[in-house]
């Protein structure tokens, strides 16, 4: 399985002849790039065309996060894996109104039910689970624009969001979701979290087919990738909120590894790289699927979102999201 290598501290990414190397001040260290998928960049890198060039050939995508590490940009190599045909057929899935609303309505389906998923295995939150299950129940089969659907599933968000207060710590509580920018330490970990998800969901979508920027529950605009935020729902409550459950309830973060800046709070170092360990290790953990009798990690699993998402496409299949069974 190809590694996503994360750089926390600060230095400078170098080509030597056939070998690329991170230097710091502390150290100087090659890395396998034969057995790298993705980079993530979080300290304060240099690198010049020639190493970019070298990281090009082998199809690594790096993704790039500001100073309180969160999602700043991706840089993707030209694309080896291209299809004209499922593009095409992918923007006239975005064109026709049905269409679009499905597959929306297939996103935030799958992304209501691990939310749901989430809470069942708490019984402080057994009130705001029954919240939410009578909220999408009653709105659900009046969903007549993706409008009307975000609406819905904003809702939903909130009521789950709220639940957090019932079987977190104390020092992370929730009075409301801040994502811009996020100015306390829980809304920090859903906005580093999900930064992680958006930028893992689009190496995915790079090694298929699918075109990144056309999307069915986000609107397609200009910069950035919609249909990695798409992709993400399903993935966040999945993921990302069951990471931030188990490291704060087994009180592996705790306040002091967040920073406040101005209007900003952040993890700081310590914090990013407790957060990315636990991570990757979540995306790393596989499980046996039952139709491929054979075991799929979570990060393979948001490929075979992409994968099933294609044969809808083309007619093959007719997408159906993922809902975990295990």
């Amino acid at each position: 399985m190809q590694k996503s290598l994360y750089l926390t501290s600060n230095g400078r990414l170098r080509r030597h002849e056939n070998t690329l190397y991170f230097e710091t001040e502390a150290e100087k260290r090659s890395i396998d790039i034969e057995n790298v998928e993705q980079i993530h960049i979080f300290g304060e890198v240099d690198l010049n065309t020639k190493a970019l060039n070298y990281i090009s050939q082998y199809g690594i995508v790096l993704h790039f996060y500001n100073y309180y590490g969160f999602y700043a940009g991706s840089f993707l190599p030209r694309k080896k894996n291209v299809s004209g045909d499922v593009v095409v057929r992918q923007a006239l899935h975005y064109i026709d109104r049905e269409k679009r609303l499905f597959l929306a309505y297939c996103f935030v389906e799958s992304a209501v039910y691990h939310m749901m998923r989430n809470l069942r295995e708490r019984k402080e939150a057994e009130a705001f689970l029954i919240a939410i299950e009578d909220e999408w129940e009653r709105g659900r089969f009046n969903i007549s624009s993706v409008a009307e659907l975000m609406g819905l599933e904003g809702r939903i968000r909130n009521i789950y969001y709220q639940s957090f207060n019932q079987f977190l710590p104390e020092d992370f509580a929730m009075e409301k979701r801040e994502k811009r920018p996020p100015t306390n330490p829980i809304n920090t970990l859903i906005s580093f979290g999900n930064s992680l998800i958006y930028s893992h969901t689009l190496s995915q979508i790079y090694q298929t087919q699918l075109d990144p920027s056309i999307s069915f529950l986000h609107e397609p605009g200009e910069k950035r990738f919609s249909l990695s935020l798409d992709i993400s729902e399903i993935f966040k409550p999945l993921v990302v909120d069951t990471v931030i459950f188990k490291l704060l309830n087994n009180r592996q973060l705790g306040l002091e590894h967040f920073d406040e800046d101005l209007n900003y709070c952040y993890l700081n170092q310590e914090g990013k790289k407790i957060f990315i360990k636990e991570f990757q290790s979540k995306l790393e953990t596989t499980v046996r699927h039952r139709q491929l009798n054979r075991n799929v990690s979570y990060k393979g699993f948001i490929r075979l979102e992409c994968y099933k998402l294609i044969k809808h496409f083309i007619g093959d299949q007719v997408y159906s999201p993922l809902k975990a069974w295990w």
